[in-house]
């Protein structure tokens, strides 16, 4: 069925084409090179059909808008030129025999690039000529009625101002003369070859004449002196009087008229008699005025002009222009004093913000229009100033603590531009671009909006005047004055719209002559009519026949001529009207004139300056534009981040610039290369903000509050907030007619930010110790915050995903990564040989003594700032609070493996954990057997008669293992390592219990369990869990409802929900990781029972020649004590409290923990020590005068001794609650990673089944 047209359209009119992209870019890019109204698109070739004798005029107005246009593109010739001279091969003293062919080739590249400087010497000897014939010819005192007009006024000028600009660059380009001096000495070689005598002799005339050109200044404007016969002191008048009433509207036209001004002042006052008549009708002071206001004038992009300077250089070749004292002691731009210069630094400008915009908009467009062309026209000429005002003023002394360079190795470029803007003069330049470029955007996007209006608004003014006011100046003032009325009647025919009235009821044409003056006007209906350019210029040419009565040359002025007879009123509407009128052509002109008014082109070239420091190009960092954007990255202003793109638009401006109006290609590959360098950085550093900010602001979330309380300066630790709102939603850049994605660009790299940082962090753990681990959970927890926020404006992938790619843990059957098998590895290799456990702390800390070495690590790089917690004053706090778990292992750690390794990885490490418990116990069996053979055959108790003194001796006769002291180390070392182990895994255990039992607190309302009567947890319904039946109501509800499109969807969420609940349910009945180490332990010691528990062949407890493992060990324990009492410093240092954890671990799940407590050394020696305390305390309280000291020597030991006990029942009291002899159970780990009661195991012997029972 198809649709109709009407309900299509309606459709489409729904859709928004706008997206939300933000507007932090100016106008783009248009390659064109359309000709506007402002160029005579017409060559003012209608001026004919208005019969007002204007024909000589403007086809000198052609013809020197021809010679205008032919001179900048020599202009831009010359100022883009580079040597050729540069570029030619030295060639060696082996080739010395091809100097002719170089000669050859040298003058045939050469006479190209000299045939276009010949050309410039005659173009400009015919527009001097052109110049002066027209300046001459408007410069008689009789009265013309045929010129000059305003537009041949500013022809001229224009024309005048080209040739300066000429002169000047001839003057300041060096290569020009240098290749000029090559050419002549290969054209020397090369013309004793030619054959034909004239055409050489005219090619020497053609050298000669263009060497005295080169080498002479200011040859070009003495050539036009010597073609004057006089200077029209009108053209002077015009440009005082237009800067002083700022008649130009555009800021190009204001610097026109301020570089002429001065070249003008020298040629009208080459005699005496032309100084007088020019001082009469243009005092000094005015000169004076305008000369100090604007010291320094741009003339090229790199290149700039003083008024001061000109005239004292022309002084010396126009020698009656030196009697001009008053001109020749103004101030040069670097002698002006400091509190003059406050004008000519660009500050922050509020011209026009507060304007009241709330008018109707239709009414006042015209003047809104004109102000917005105003500003724009102010500041672009303002940044144009300055810019020339540096150039004129270097910096003297560049600061070397910011460049790594020699202060005199640094280009003049860069001590005009780079080290020559403060960090406040570029904030408030880019602030300055931003509001033109802006400005200029919405005004040209209100082009189509406004279009209409402006040409109704000219039409309504060009109409009310002509038909309105001078109809009433007819009537009144220019009645009986024939020939003025004439000229006001020629105004009204060539401009008055009678069309306009044609729609005028008949009867109020018949009342027409009853009507007052106040109803007379306003007769006519707006039309979007605009005036022609030829129409504008016959107008303003028909005002000033009107007011100077065909005389400039008249004193006051234009529009102050008192003696033409015109009232006060009259003369200051023409005057307006006439000002209006220049205005026009740049109104219609809308999409020209904001792009002249918005290019900032100018402020990349550096044509003159890569010639004077004879470098291909400068260093990116002496660009102006990525200073700009540099400036932005390193302020981290908040203000400034959305304006970060705007500095590229001066590579748009200056990339046009070099292709329309310098068209020269290489000046723009040279422009896109370096955009290219700084987009690359730009993205570089955008992202390296956006993720220091984002992940300074997870590190100050992360942070411990009472540690921020406690600082006195905690506010340091809080990051001042940026937006970076507007630079995520950039997907349309314009750079260099490209357009380019940032956001997919600031996305990728992002993703391989976070890459690369995750690496490093892992690569600093690996090249740490295991103690690292904390720190390195700290700063992956940042991170991930990080990613979370991040993600919150950006597609970035997963952050699970990002970080098991980088452990290498991507592959499903893989259960191994980057950080368990580096958990693994300092395990083996550090942790257990090197670090000791203190019982009391319940801490791992490295041994000072330790025999084993770790592993060799590499020194990690130092990586960047951002990788760590973003700001600086951030990661030293972490660094500080990391530093704190960096000595030891402890429970903080443990929770920290636990996070990073997850359930997918921790079985692993149990798994490896407890294979190496059972490989250290089957190593230790030889071990054992070698120190059970060195005991004696028969081992007694020790005796209470002999006191302690007797009992050391006697086991010191029992323990003779001098022969085998390095397997009783070995022995310790390896029960060491067990106890760390079982430790570990103790710890481990206590870790989980804790996190089970939060997410149990977090599940259990969910799962409908409650605490019952006995302590024990039951369900509070047995058919289904809260968080089921509230799915499965909503389901149903849902499904039930007829507005339900698709229920099946509801009813798999709430099998889903029963899925969930099984799952979690199954997963709370978790076993302990402690217990089944235990039980893993007890089963590989059963593979060695036989030798390390003997059964009794009597059945009672052989005390005499019992060999058990409990005898070893209590030998062990022994030796270790007195070890440590005599070198304190090295067994406790070295072993720590672990082997007592091995040793009485190994004991009871031998069943051996009972012979152990009655026969061991050290207890019987405290049993000793005990009974010989009391008995001689006995004696000493009988006989007070005895008080024997019998335990000197003694007290460490003993000490000790009892230290030990009490941790061995420590340990055994540990052991009985978490493993039960009469009831051992052991585990499962399942796949998950949970342990679960499952597996029940015969119990072994112990010593309750070797001793008699009652009643046998």
């Amino acid at each position: 069925m198809a649709i109709p047209v009407e309900e299509a359209i309606a459709a489409l009119s729904t859709f928004s084409l706008e997206d939300e992209q933000p507007d932090v870019q100016g106008l783009a890019v248009l390659l064109s090179s359309e000709r506007y109204a402002t160029n005579s698109p017409i060559e003012y070739s209608d001026v004919a059909a208005y019969r007002l004798s204007l024909g000589e005029d403007t086809k000198a107005i052609n013809q020197l808008n021809t010679l205008i246009q032919e001179g900048k593109e020599m202009a831009s010739l010359l100022y883009t030129y580079r040597s050729c001279v540069k570029a030619l091969p030295q060639l060696p003293d082996s080739m010395k025999h091809s100097q002719a062919d170089l000669y050859l080739e040298t003058y045939q590249v050469l006479d190209l690039e000299m045939s276009r400087l010949r050309e410039i010497q005659r173009w400009q000897a015919s527009a001097a000529s052109k110049l002066a014939a027209d300046m001459q010819r408007f410069s008689r005192p009789e009265r013309l009625v045929n010129g000059p007009t305003i537009t041949h006024f500013w022809s001229m000028l224009k024309l005048l101002d080209v040739l300066l600009q000429l002169d000047h660059l001839k003057n300041a380009k060096a290569s020009i003369p240098n290749d000029f001096s090559w050419y002549k000495r290969t054209f020397t070689q090369v013309s004793t070859q030619w054959q034909d005598t004239d055409t050489m002799r005219e090619e020497l005339d053609d050298l000669q004449v263009a060497a005295i050109f080169l080498s002479t200044r200011w040859a070009i404007l003495l050539n036009l002196h010597a073609e004057m016969f006089r200077t029209n002191t009108v053209l002077i008048v015009f440009c005082v009087e237009s800067l002083e009433l700022d008649f130009a509207l555009l800021f190009p036209e204001r610097h026109t008229l301020l570089r002429v001004l001065p070249v003008l002042v020298v040629l009208a006052t080459s005699s005496e008699k032309e100084s007088e008549s020019l001082y009469k009708r243009v005092k000094i002071n005015r000169l004076l005025n305008i000369f100090k206001n604007d010291p320094v004038i741009p003339a090229f992009p790199d290149l700039h002009l003083s008024p001061a300077a000109i005239l004292k250089e022309l002084s010396s070749y126009f020698q009656n222009f030196s009697s001009q004292t008053r001109l020749l002691t103004l101030p040069a731009p670097h002698e002006i004093p400091p509190r003059e210069l406050q004008d000519m630094i660009i500050l922050k400008s509020s011209d026009g913000v507060d304007n009241d915009w709330s008018r109707d908009i239709k009414g006042n467009m015209y003047d809104i229009v004109v102000e917005g062309f105003q500003l724009l026209s102010r500041w672009t000429g303002r940044i144009w100033e300055q810019c020339a005002w540096k150039f004129s003023r270097p910096c003297k002394e560049p600061p070397i603590s910011d460049s790594q360079q020699n202060p005199t190795t640094f280009f003049d470029y860069e001590k005009v531009v780079r080290w020559n803007y403060t960090a406040d003069e570029r904030r408030a330049l880019l602030e300055l671009i931003g509001y033109i470029k802006s400005i200029g955007l919405m005004m040209q996007r209100c082009d189509t909006l406004v279009s209409e209006a402006l040409w109704e608004t000219i039409h309504m003014e060009v109409q009310d005047f002509v038909q309105d006011k001078l109809d009433t100046m007819l009537r009144t003032t220019f009645r009986k004055k024939k020939d003025l009325s004439r000229i006001l009647s020629d105004m009204r025919t060539l401009s008055a719209d009678w069309m306009a009235n044609t729609s005028k009821a008949d009867n109020e044409q018949r009342s027409l002559h009853q009507e007052t003056d106040e109803m007379r006007q306003n007769r006519f209906y707006p039309r979007p009519v605009a005036p022609t350019a030829a129409q504008i210029h016959c107008l303003q040419f028909l005002i000033c026949e009107l007011v100077s009565g065909g005389n400039l040359r008249k004193p006051g002025g234009l529009f102050g001529n008192s003696g033409s007879g015109i009232p006060v009123e009259d003369l200051k509407q023409l005057e307006t009207f006439f000002y209006k009128l220049s205005f026009f052509l740049h109104i219609l002109d809308y999409t020209a004139t904001i792009g002249t008014l918005t290019d900032l082109g100018f402020l990349w070239f550096r044509e003159f300056y890569l010639e004077s420091s004879r470098v291909i190009q400068f260093p990116i960092e002496c660009s102006l534009p990525w200073m700009l954007v540099d400036h932005v990255i390193e302020s981290r202003d908040a203000g400034l981040l959305e304006s970060i793109l705007i500095p590229f638009d001066l590579y748009n401006d200056s990339a046009q610039h070099a292709l329309t109006c310098l068209k020269q290609r290489f000046l723009y590959d040279e422009i896109e290369a370096e955009v290219d360098l700084c987009f690359d950085l730009l993205a570089q550093k955008l992202n390296e903000i956006i993720f220091t900010y984002y992940k300074s602001c997870a590190a100050s979330t992360l942070l411990d509050s009472s540690f921020t309380y406690a600082c006195d300066d905690g506010d340091k630790y809080f990051v001042k907030p940026l937006r970076f709102d507007a630079i995520f939603k950039l997907r349309r850049v314009m750079v260099l007619g490209r357009t380019i994605d940032l956001r997919s660009l600031i996305t990728q790299r992002m993703n391989k930010l976070f890459r690369e940082n995750i690496d490093f962090l892992l690569l600093r753990f690996e090249n740490g110790d295991l103690c690292g681990v904390v720190e390195l959970q700290q700063l992956l927890d940042i991170l991930e915050l990080t990613h979370q926020s991040i993600s919150k404006f950006l597609e970035l992938d997963s952050y699970s995903l990002m970080l098991s790619e980088m452990q290498e843990n991507l592959s499903l059957v893989s259960y191994s990564s980057r950080i368990s098998s580096q958990i693994w590895n300092e395990m083996q290799t550090d942790f257990l040989p090197n670090f000791i456990l203190c019982n009391t702390t319940q801490r791992f800390v490295r041994s000072i003594k330790g025999t084993h070495n770790s592993s060799q690590r590499s020194i990690a790089s130092t990586g960047k700032p951002y990788f760590y917690c973003g700001s600086h004053e951030l990661t030293m706090a972490y660094q500080g609070l990391a530093g704190l778990y960096r000595d030891f292992f402890g429970v903080p750690h443990m929770f920290a493996v636990v996070k990073l390794l997850g359930s997918r990885s921790l079985p692993a490490i149990i798994r490896a954990l407890l294979d190496h418990i059972s490989s250290k116990i089957t190593g230790m069996v030889p071990k054992i057997t070698a120190l059970q053979e060195a005991l004696p055959k028969s081992i007694g108790l020790l005796s209470f008669d002999g006191g302690i003194a007797g009992c050391r001796k006697i086991i010191h006769e029992i323990l003779t293992w001098e022969a085998k002291a390095e397997v009783k180390t070995e022995v310790l070392h390896d029960l060491k390592e067990i106890g760390s182990s079982l430790y570990w895994m103790s710890i481990l255990d206590i870790v989980l219990r804790q996190i089970d039992t939060t997410q149990f607190m977090q599940s259990a309302p969910w799962l409908g369990l409650v605490p019952g009567s006995d302590g024990q947890v039951k369900n509070a319904s047995s058919d289904n869990t809260p968080f089921t039946t509230l799915l499965n109501a909503a389901a149903n509800a849902v499904a039930s409802s007829p507005a339900c499109s698709n229920p099946s969807t509801f009813l798999v969420m709430s099998k889903q929900a029963e899925a969930a609940s099984l799952l979690y349910k199954s997963n709370l009945n978790s076993g302990s990781v402690l217990e089944y180490a235990l039980a893993f332990t007890s089963a590989a010691l059963d593979r060695h029972y036989s030798k390390w528990s003997a059964t009794p062949k009597t059945g009672f407890i052989d005390i005499t020649t019992s060999k058990d493992f409990y005898r070893i060990f209590s030998g062990l324990q022994y030796s270790y004590l007195e070890e440590s009492i005599n070198n304190p410093s090295k067994n406790q240092e070295m072993l720590g409290d672990s082997v007592a954890w091995a040793g009485c671990t190994i004991m009871y799940l031998l069943g051996q923990q009972q012979h152990f407590e009655l026969f061991d050394f050290s207890y019987q020696f405290l049993n000793v020590a005990e009974v010989e305390s009391a008995t001689v305390s006995h004696y000493q309280s009988s006989d007070r005068t005895k008080s024997p000291n019998f335990l000197q020597g003694y007290e460490g030991i003993l000490e000790a001794m009892r230290k030990a006990r009490r941790l061995n029942n420590h340990v055994f009291s540990m052991l009985r609650a978490r493993c039960p002899l009469e009831d051992k159970i052991a585990c499962a780990i399942k796949p998950s990673g949970a342990p679960l009661h499952r597996m029940k195991f015969v119990n072994t012997v112990s010593a309750f089944e070797t001793l008699p029972q009652r009643g046998t």
